[in-house]
């Protein structure tokens, strides 16, 4: 398992892809990102869809949405990495990157989500992750902006709003 929590930034936080692949956020340095936190057997699975169509209609302007499958509540992301490629592009045409399953709480609690949810590693807030598809908004210099419950969809205008200020 990829630990680091001496990381500097959130680009420094080694994560897996969906293919296996270790990698860093790098990549994806310069642009702002929609980190996500999703499962394939819950209520707000169709949300999906929106993020899907916000990655396609803000690319261009410098907008990565990431997902990150976790099991963390009820049970509602079982599948293996590959089952839940296959998920989510069979039934809602996802091309935003995802990666492998993780744990968004708890003792096993990912590096990624440690530094999203304490102040004292992102600088802006401490927060608990309530459920699937909550949303962390990061600068386009790595810096968290918002927190946006699990509930709140990526079209409402006050979310939209948000992310349109952060490209």
């Amino acid at each position: 398992m990829l630990t680091n929590l001496n990381a500097q930034s959130i680009y420094e936080i080694p994560v897996v892809d969906i293919h296996g692949s270790e990698t860093t956020l790098e990549q994806f340095r310069g642009q702002a990102m929609l980190i996500v936190n999703v499962a394939s057997r819950c209520g707000l699975t169709p949300q999906y869809e929106e993020l899907q169509k916000l990655y396609e209609n803000h690319r261009e302007d410098g907008l990565v949405v990431l997902g990150f499958p976790a099991n963390n509540f009820m049970g509602q992301e079982p599948g293996t990495d590959e089952e839940i490629l296959e998920f989510c592009t069979s039934n809602f045409g996802v091309t935003f990157p995802m990666f492998s399953k993780i744990s968004v709480k708890g003792r096993d609690m990912h590096p990624l989500y440690k530094y999203l949810t304490s102040e004292s590693l992102n600088g802006k807030a401490d927060s608990n992750v309530s459920w699937n598809f909550q949303k962390y908004l990061i600068s386009r210099n790595g810096e968290l902006l918002e927190i946006i419950s699990p509930r709140q969809r990526v079209s409402d205008e006050k979310v939209l709003a948000m992310i349109k200020a952060a490209l």
